[in-house]
């Protein structure tokens, strides 16, 4: 695969890495001329197309994602049977190279990773994207200590497709939650365990469960409670320890409910090692039960509850018992009574049936007043949010039940209440130098849409962003339109080269000039003054671009030289290589001007190489000879006939 280009863009350089299902490639992108990271899947993960499809989908789906610690994915392709991922290349090493290097991190140091990972997850679950396989192998730490989580995107594809298929659930078993280990439903807070199990490496070194087989290490994540990591780091700060075991929690409701209420008593560690992190203990320690009221008076003293039944069935048939017997009898009448009176005479003057609640027209109202109407009125009501551009942000925009309609208050009647969260606006991100088809995907993702318009640049790659009609960083509504001006390059005009033989230098500079091009070499120099021209280079009625130059050679050049032929060979051409540097310099006589014949490599097979050397009619000239880092040798050509 090495030296392979995809999609006609991204030649693959060196195999960097690897797992199971792909094969990793440092590479080069040739449109942006930038170095990426290419993942490659395997063959085997290829031949399934609903595995592909829901890859894709994922992938796509997590290049929506930007974070500072989350590896960018830049393009998403296949080609032939070879489908691939292009992301952005990192800088480091894997977090599980970086703990088995140290064999265990200091605590603050594993906190300040858990802490950019845990952000990372938490913008991913803002934009509904679980990663499903955080680990150590998956978390990049580039040379100035930053995390970045790598393949979103792909976990979430990976473990659908292969949830059915035997063996292969268990690809992170070390890592899984109790809820994957079942098959079970899997949201974000299994996310949060594989973070709580990563923190917990990081810190001892070692892995909360192990086995000699992955059904024994998921086993032991159901049914087993891990070793605290301060029995095994005692140097740790108890918080760090709670905050460990509470996101390892099996229960899932007892779990950190969010990645962002785990980063803030991450971030608060770091600031107050002592502060209490809460366990939940509630929960734990005190179960909702079902029981009976129990009067002071009958409380049974601590002492007693020890007692057998055996023992308080004799006491209760000892003397006591027509007291006790007498006393409830007694106590029961009184109830009865009190209820009666009570009854009597507080009930008729209380309305118990509440009065009917007559709905009003809400559309347009702020559902702040609406929700205080509403529960002094005892009526339930739900809220749904939309985006709506007629309505002001937190106006009521629809009601499900309809005005001066009759609800019984404390009834089963629920009023769903459509509130408006004002227009949907997203912010225009930064495309400049950007792939333009990369661009309008990022543009569209967010709702926008992009309009392609042509620009020439003289420093932007061809195909690339020069700007956007809209400025980076402005709000703006979804559906908006922006123009991206795309770059076609430098912009060249073409002109026609005019004929300037028979004309005087006066003449050939303003023709020249004319046609917005420029004055070459002049042969001989100094020459033009006083002499017509009779070669040009390039020749009258060529295109060239603007700006060419044009080579003008007088008279007096052709007629008071001559050209003499030479031939230069290798005497020893054993000494020499396949490849000569050749460096030829004449001086003529006349203008004691060196010009540069030859300066270059010839292959050996061109020897002898045959050259015509101008000589100045009745002069000389000199000629310089220079073969790779031999001598120079300087021989001198005389008109002999001409003197």
């Amino acid at each position: 695969m090495i030296g392979k280009v995809l999609g006609n863009r991204y030649e693959l350089l060196q195999k960097i890495g690897g797992g199971g299902m792909a094969v990793v490639y440092k590479a080069r992108c040739k449109l942006l001329n930038r170095l990426v990271a290419v993942k490659i899947l395997k063959p085997e993960f290829t031949n399934d197309d609903n595995f592909l499809k829901r890859f894709l989908n994922e992938a796509q789906s997590a290049a929506s994602l930007s974070h500072p610690n989350i590896v960018s994915i830049y393009d998403v392709g296949h080609e032939d049977d070879i489908h691939y991922i292009v992301m952005e290349l990192v800088d480091g090493i894997t977090l599980k190279q970086h703990i088995v290097n140290n064999t265990c991190l200091p605590w603050r140091e594993a906190v300040g990773i858990a802490i950019q990972v845990c952000s990372a997850i938490s913008h991913a679950h803002k934009n509904k994207i679980i990663h499903r396989d955080i680990k150590p192998h998956n978390i990049l730490i580039t040379r100035e200590k930053v995390a970045k989580v790598a393949d979103f995107g792909i976990a979430r594809a990976v473990t659908t497709s292969t949830l059915t298929s035997a063996g292969n659930v268990f690809g992170s078993v070390h890592y899984s939650s109790p809820e994957q280990a079942r098959g079970k439903y899997i949201d974000e807070k299994s996310d949060i365990y594989s973070l709580g199990v990563t923190l917990y490496e990081m810190i001892t070194g070692r892995l909360p469960f192990d086995g000699d087989t992955p059904v024994t290490v998921a086993l032991k994540h159901i049914q087993e409670r891990a070793q605290e990591p301060i029995e095994l780091e005692k140097d740790i700060p108890e918080s760090v320890n709670n905050i460990i075991l509470k996101a390892m929690e099996k229960d899932q409701t007892k779990r950190y409910q969010s990645a962002k209420e785990m980063l803030i008593d991450l971030e608060g560690v770091l600031k107050e090692p002592d502060r209490n992190i809460s366990m939940n203990d509630s929960l734990v320690d005190n179960p909702t039960i079902a029981f009976k009221p129990i009067d002071n008076e009958n409380i049974i003293p601590e002492d007693e509850l020890t007692m057998s039944s055996k023992t308080k069935d004799k006491e209760l048939t000892g003397g006591n018992t027509l007291t006790v017997w007498f006393a409830l009898a007694t106590s029961f009448i009184i109830i009865l009574i009190f209820g009666y009176i009570t009854y009597k005479l507080v009930a008729p003057s209380i309305n118990l049936k509440p009065d009917d609640f007559v709905v009003g027209n809400y559309i347009g109202r702020y559902i702040g007043e609406v929700e205080n109407e509403l529960e002094e009125a005892r009526i339930d009501m739900q809220v749904k949010r939309v985006y709506n551009d007629k309505f002001d942000k937190d106006k009521i925009v629809e009601q499900s039940i309809e005005p001066d309609k009759t609800l019984t208050p404390g009834g089963f009647s629920v009023i769903v209440l459509t509130v408006s969260d004002g227009p949907h606006m997203v912010e225009v991100p930064d495309v400049t130098n950007k792939d333009y088809r990369k661009a309008q995907e990022e543009l569209q993702n967010l709702g926008l849409y992009p309009v392609t318009q042509p620009m020439s640049h003289d420093t932007v790659p061809i195909g690339a962003v020069i700007e956007t009609s809209l400025e980076p960083g402005s709000l703006v509504k979804v559906g908006t339109a922006i123009v991206i001006y795309r770059s076609t390059g430098p912009d060249y005009k073409s002109t026609v080269v005019p004929n300037l033989i028979g004309k005087t230098w006066e003449e050939a500079v303003g023709l020249i000039e004319a046609a917005n091009l420029t004055i070459g070499k002049i042969y001989p120099e100094g020459g033009g003054n006083h002499y017509k021209i009779v070669k040009q280079e390039p020749v009258a009625s060529d295109i060239v671009d603007e700006g060419t130059p044009v080579d003008l050679y007088f008279e007096n050049a052709q007629e008071a030289r001559k050209l003499k032929s030479i031939k230069i060979i290798l005497l020893d051409d054993k000494k020499y290589g396949d490849e000569i540097m050749v460096v030829v310099i004449v001086t003529p006589s006349d203008t004691q001007q060196s010009e540069t014949l030859i300066n270059e490599c010839r292959k050996k097979s061109d020897f002898p190489l045959n050259l015509s050397i101008p000589i100045p009619v009745g002069g000389e000239t000199k000629l310089y000879t220079k073969l790779d880092n031999e001598e120079p040798i300087e021989q001198t050509y005389a008109d002999d006939q001409g003197r």
